[in-house]
């Protein structure tokens, strides 16, 4: 058999691309533009909720302590960095697993 009828046309094209773009994909620092705007949106949502003023007791523990908002900002940086490197490397992992998935049918026939 050959590779046509093996793969589909978007299987060949992913299969040229990962070949291609797997280590540069690996890398840190490319690899954080990715998960980059889901964790800022993630921070903005927790932010409004905070400063929307919804629940009242909430507000009053957050207006008698100033130090509270460094501690904010520090925990959404924190939580920006986790969703950045998680992402990446799980969407790396799992365009790996599936280029891998890919060979091993071509290998296995």
């Amino acid at each position: 058999m050959d590779s046509k009828t093996i793969y589909t046309k978007e299987e060949e094209q992913f299969i040229k691309y990962w070949e291609q773009n797997r280590l540069k994909k690996k890398k840190l620092l490319k690899a954080m533009l990715w998960g980059l705007p889901s964790g800022l949106i993630l921070f903005v949502a927790i932010l409004l909720n905070f400063f929307s003023g919804w629940y009242k007791r909430a507000s009053m523990v957050a207006n008698a302590d100033p130090s509270l908002l460094v501690i904010l900002l520090i925990a959404g940086i924190i939580i920006v960095a986790f969703t950045v490197i998680f992402s990446s490397s799980h969407k790396w992992d799992r365009n790996e697993a599936y280029y891998q998935e890919l060979i091993n049918r071509k290998i296995n026939l």
